[in-house]
Parts: structure tokens; C-alpha cells; sequence
């Protein structure tokens, strides 16, 4: 059985790009390396720290290997927070939670005074899967909706407690797995990688 690195040791992200890939393979993460060196994302956009994510993490394990940049981009802030979306209000903390918080308070803090029409933005994901020495897969994937002005629900994680996703009248955070996966950006990327993973799939040799 093929396996397969996701580059990542966030839960929510492997389980939403292990389930809705639901390739016949067996599945790791960065977690299962003890001692792997951690690939920097200095890059200027989410398809380039994705790229150079999958094919760092590909050499080192020597596994085809499946990373995703994805972040939030609001209109109103000229981009921001875009590729340091997880860094926006400072280093990753251990407590991702807690993270995720200051981050939303600094979004909020930033964007008030400002009009709810104004406050459009979009989650943008580039997946790209690599092997050792090359680029294999790329796809990427958005969802459009608006920055509300207070935390409302308790699902997902990052910045899905205020972003609103009119046509559902919800946010992200308020809705369950299977409805966030069906609209999300991440949902919208993976399910344009899958088909072209299974033909990948199928002409390659297991590990």
C-alpha cells in the first residue's frame, strides 16, 4: 500500500484532506517523524509555500508527500492576513485555540468602524502534492463571504467563527463536517486533486 505524507500536524487539516481523498493508502503525518526539520514558509504566496512545503517534506521522508498553504484574505485590509494568516498576531502557540483567538481579535480590532459591505473576503487553499525531486499534483480552491464582528459558533478552527457564508446564512464555525467540506476552500481544492491522485495512484508502484 502506497504511503502517503500530509505535511502537516494540524487534526482538522488531516482529517479533512484524509477523508475526502479517501484514497486506498496509508496515511502520515508530520507527527509520526520525530525528528523531521521544519520547512519555513517564507513564501509570497499559498501556491509557493505549498510547493516548497511538499517538496521539502518529500525529500527529507523520501514520501510522496501532499501540503496545502491556505489562509484568509479580506478585501478591506488590502490582502491581509494572507499567507501569515496562522502568524498574524504573532508566533504559533502550542495551544492552538488560543491562537486562533488572538488572531480573530486582531482581524476584528483591524476591521472595526468598518461597513458589513465592505467586509468581503474569501479562504484560499493551493494543495500541491510532490515527490522527491519534483512537483506531482497542484490544485487550488476558494470560498467568498464576509468578516462579522463577533465569534459565533464553535466548529472548525482558524478564522471559521467569523467568517460568514451569506448564501448558508451561517459561519464556517456553525456548520457541521459534511457541510463545510462541501463548500469549503480546502473541500473545493482536494476534490480537484483526488481524481487526478487516483490516476497517479494507479500507475504507481507501492511503497
Amino acid at each position: 500500500m502506497k504511503k502517503i505524507l500530509i505535511a502537516t500536524t494540524n487534526p482538522g487539516k488531516i482529517a479533512e484532506l484524509s477523508a475526502m481523498l479517501d484514497a486506498d493508502v496509508q496515511w502520515v503525518n508530520l507527527s509520526d517523524f520525530k525528528d523531521i526539520s521544519e520547512i519555513k514558509e517564507d513564501g509570497q504566496t499559498f501556491a509557493e509555500n505549498a510547493r516548497k512545503k511538499a517538496l521539502g517534506y518529500a525529500k527529507e521522508t523520501g514520501l510522496w508527500t501532499i501540503a496545502d498553504d491556505s489562509g484568509l484574505v479580506i478585501d478591506a485590509l488590502g490582502g491581509q492576513p494572507g499567507v501569515k494568516s496562522a502568524r498574524f498576531s504573532g508566533a504559533k502557540d502550542k495551544e492552538r485555540t488560543l491562537i486562533d483567538h488572538k488572531n480573530i481579535a486582531k482581524v476584528l480590532k483591524l476591521l472595526e468602524g468598518v461597513p458589513k459591505e465592505k467586509r468581503t473576503a474569501k479562504f484560499v487553499c493551493c494543495l500541491c502534492m510532490a515527490g522527491a525531486d519534483k512537483v506531482l499534483i497542484e490544485t487550488q480552491g476558494s470560498l467568498e463571504g464576509l468578516i462579522i464582528d463577533r465569534e459565533t459558533g464553535t466548529n472548525g478552527f482558524g478564522y471559521d467563527p467569523i467568517f460568514f457564508v451569506p448564501k448558508l446564512n451561517k459561519t464556517v464555525a456553525q456548520m457541521d463536517a459534511d457541510e463545510k467540506n462541501a463548500i469549503s476552500h480546502r473541500g473545493n481544492a482536494i476534490r480537484k486533486l483526488r481524481p487526478l491522485l487516483n490516476e497517479l495512484l494507479q500507475s504507481a508502484p507501492t511503497d
